[in-house]
Parts: C-alpha cells; sequence; structure tokens
C-alpha cells in the first residue's frame, strides 16, 4: 500500500486559541463595561473545582470579571433565579455534576438563555438542532449561543480550513464527510447536528450504531435529518471520511488506525487519548486535545451575551 505523501501536523490546543482569543480582545474593548461571569460550585468533585478555577483564572487573564459562588446544592436553584434577574450578572456557569440525576437538567433549563454561557437552555438547543442562528429574527443581531465544546471543535475545524470561505455561511462544509465518535447529548449529537447543518454529511458513531446527519442532496433542507445506518459500523464510515472527531471517555477506548482514511484530519475531544500514535502514519493533521480551545469559546460565549444584551447593542 502506498504511503501517504502528506506528512502528519500536530496542531495544538494552544496555538489555535491563541487566535480565537485575539477576537475576543479585540470584541471586548468595544463595550461600555467588562462582562461579568458567575460561576457556582455546589459540588465537592476535584474535576470541577479545577474547571472553576481554570475559569477564573482565564477571565481574569483576559479582562473579564468572575465570581465564584459556592452554595448547597439544594440552595442552587433559587440562586440561578435570583442571578437571571440580577442586571450585573451578564452570564453563568453552573459546575457540574450537582445531584448527577434528572435534577441537573432542571437547572440547566433554570439558567436564563441570555445569560447561559455554556448553551444549555433549551431554547438554545432547539434553535441549534433548528439551524435558527438568531434570537431575533428577522432582526438577527442578538446570536443564539451554542454549546461551548462542541462550538470549540467548529472552529477548530475552520482554523484548519476544512471549512471554505469561498462557499456560503451555512455551506461551507459541503462535500465533506465526517465521523463523531460519541452521540453524547452535551457534546457528541450537537456537534453531529451542528456539522450537518453546515452542509457535511456526518456519521455519528455511538454503541448504539451509526446515525447519518445530513440536509439532503444539495443542501435542499434548511436543517438536518437523521438517518439510522443499518449494519453500519466504524468499517464503513472511517474511510470515507475525511475528518475523524472522537471523545470517548473511556481509557481502553482506541479508533482503528487502519481504518482511517489516509489524509484525514483527526481530532481528539475525549480527556483519555483516543488515537494511536500510528495515528501520524495515516492523518494529515491531528489535533489530541481541544480543552485550551473549549474555554476561549466560554469568554467568547460571555461576550456574545454582553453584546445581545439591549444597553450593550443600542436595541432599547
Amino acid at each position: 500500500m502506498a504511503v501517504s505523501s502528506l506528512p502528519c501536523k500536530t496542531v495544538l490546543a494552544g496555538a489555535i486559541a491563541k487566535s480565537l482569543l485575539a477576537e475576543v480582545t479585540t470584541d471586548l474593548q468595544k463595550l461600555e463595561r467588562v462582562p461579568r461571569l458567575h460561576g457556582y460550585l455546589a459540588n465537592k468533585d476535584p474535576a470541577a473545582r479545577m474547571y472553576a478555577d481554570w475559569s477564573a483564572k482565564t477571565c481574569r487573564e483576559n479582562g473579564f470579571e468572575f465570581t465564584l459562588h459556592e452554595v448547597e446544592r439544594e440552595d442552587l436553584e433559587d440562586e440561578i433565579r435570583h442571578a437571571n434577574i440580577d442586571d450585573s450578572v451578564d452570564g453563568m456557569i453552573v459546575y457540574y455534576p450537582v445531584f448527577d440525576t434528572r435534577r441537573d437538567q432542571t437547572l440547566q433549563w433554570t439558567v436564563s438563555m441570555y445569560k447561559d454561557v455554556e448553551g444549555l437552555s433549551p431554547q438554545l438547543i432547539s434553535n441549534m438542532y433548528q439551524n435558527i442562528r438568531f434570537l431575533d429574527p428577522p432582526l438577527n443581531t442578538r446570536k443564539s449561543i451554542l454549546p461551548c465544546t462542541p462550538l470549540a471543535i467548529i472552529k477548530i475545524l475552520e482554523y484548519l480550513h476544512i471549512y471554505s470561505s469561498f462557499l456560503d455561511y451555512g455551506k461551507r462544509l459541503f462535500g465533506r464527510r465526517i465521523t463523531v465518535i460519541n452521540r453524547s447529548e452535551v457534546v457528541g449529537r450537537p456537534l453531529a447536528a451542528l456539522l450537518a447543518n453546515d452542509g457535511a454529511e456526518v456519521y455519528s458513531v455511538d454503541i448504539t450504531g451509526v446515525q447519518h446527519f445530513s440536509r439532503g442532496s444539495g443542501l435542499k433542507k434548511q436543517k438536518h435529518e437523521v438517518n439510522d445506518m443499518e449494519g453500519w459500523s466504524l468499517e464503513q464510515c472511517l474511510p470515507i471520511s475525511d475528518v475523524v472527531i472522537s471523545g470517548v471517555p473511556n481509557e481502553g477506548y482506541k479508533v482503528p488506525t487502519h481504518l482511517i482514511k489516509e489524509g484525514a484530519v483527526c481530532i481528539n475531544f475525549s480527556s483519555e487519548k483516543n488515537f494511536n500514535p500510528d495515528v501520524k502514519e495515516r492523518a494529515s493533521i491531528y489535533v489530541p486535545a481541544i480543552g485550551k480551545v473549549t474555554i476561549v469559546i466560554l469568554l467568547r460565549n460571555l461576550l456574545r451575551l454582553a453584546q445581545n444584551r439591549p444597553q450593550a447593542n443600542g436595541a432599547h
């Protein structure tokens, strides 16, 4: 078998985050006041504590204000409701898990969509799946916030020029085939939807099987449709995919390198290493982690929320 003539380039999240941060810094200077993010920690989870500390450090280093509230979990819903109507709060982030049950979803639904920096409130999630990009049609001045991790992956693909700037907005992935491994409600499924809404043919792979996300032939549909691919597995998806994105939270899981198309772009969004070291023998570009990009997207979303405020954009 011929060896790919393309040497694999490893692209680190830090370099991508730096370019995004420059955009955020420029837009921040145009606001009348510094946006304020309020974090809510109601558990003893060390990972949540680390994320809270990371949020605080990133905010303060980049000119945003951050306040951490450590609260009892039974008091958290009331705290969120109070913040929803507090004009001094521009954005909120809750560090999950809180109850680690369905009650966590109730908390997500309690956060006002106008202050939801994570993009998890029901209307924002619905807008994402329906391919509705603004909160105020037909004026289209207030952007609908997207979940941080899926949006981080999209920004990485833009940085890598997988998105074609020659095509119209919303069609810039036309002709791309992408496999997303892990169909979680938090990252995998939203990501597949976003990629399909931007024109890609997406194969969403999970232990339950493969689903195909697409806007149809010639992108005739306004939003993506989902179809089960009976009998399909990675053996069918990977050899035809230009991009492979994996986020399986399992130390033992590895994407089978031999199935990856030569010259593919491979991105790992799991905290574990989903790709074997030999992925560099087949991939043209490999992104081993995305965390630093995700945290910049958090700032970018906070900036969008501040821009969406009536006094910030002159709507009232």
